[in-house]
């Protein structure tokens, strides 16, 4: 059963530069994926998707290039808002906001707010600032300033998905086999799936093929 499906939004930069425009180009395209294949997964009755957008290592990258993607995000949040209430979508972000700037985390927190109190749909989950590593560390220090004996179930219950299923399908586009720091605790089991096409070329039918194979799949979590 599919209930958690993630994506690694993998290849804006060279669909941009495939058609001589600007990486800003393919980050803006990839943003209408986003738009489309949420409601794709909405149609199929997906309960989760989690999307990596932001990662912890995304500050190596050009000022001008993360300052473009934080406008973008600010502009898509406020956006997009009707359009979550409209379809039912719970929005969830992930990762540490906090290094961002007041007025895009007080957006994210209203979106999360007003979605979590009027909407029972697909929870879209966003990675924002995110990286598996850092997640389980900051986990690791929940659990200490708890006082709480480290098992499994206390390192699930203190991670950014707390009460959110693993991931069962986990997607990446762009061609490139890896999971980039993206939900590695949570992906232990997940049925990987790698496609070459790029994130602004990744629509419904190739998203509707990939679920059909994953229906196909034995998942035996580790028995016979």
């Amino acid at each position: 059963m599919l209930r958690h499906l993630a994506i690694i939004m993998d290849g804006n930069g060279r669909w941009a530069k495939n058609r001589f425009k600007p990486r800003f180009f393919g980050h803006q395209e990839g943003a209408k994926t986003i738009h489309s294949i949420t409601e794709t997964c909405v149609k199929k009755g997906i309960k989760y998707l989690s999307l990596y957008a932001f990662s912890t290592e995304n500050w190596n990258r050009p000022k001008k290039e993360i300052d473009f993607l934080m406008n973008l995000l600010e502009k898509y949040l406020h956006e997009q808002t009707q359009t979550y209430l409209d379809s039912n979508i719970i929005f969830k972000v992930i990762g540490d906001i906090s290094v961002f700037n007041s007025k895009l985390q007080e957006k994210i927190h209203h979106l999360q707010s007003i979605t979590a109190e009027s909407c029972n749909g697909l929870t879209q989950i966003l990675a924002l600032n995110y990286g598996a590593k850092d997640e389980l560390r900051r986990a690791f220090l929940k659990i200490q300033n708890k006082n709480l004996p480290i098992t499994q179930e206390s390192i699930t219950q203190n991670l950014d998905t707390a009460g959110i299923p693993e991931v069962d399908m986990l997607i990446r586009t762009g061609g490139e086999q890896r999971l980039s720091n993206f939900l590695l605790w949570q992906s232990a089991y997940a049925e990987l799936f790698f496609t070459k096409t790029l994130w602004p070329d990744f629509g419904s039918d190739e998203l509707e093929a990939m679920i059909e194979k994953f229906a196909t799949r034995q998942r035996r979590f580790g028995a016979i």
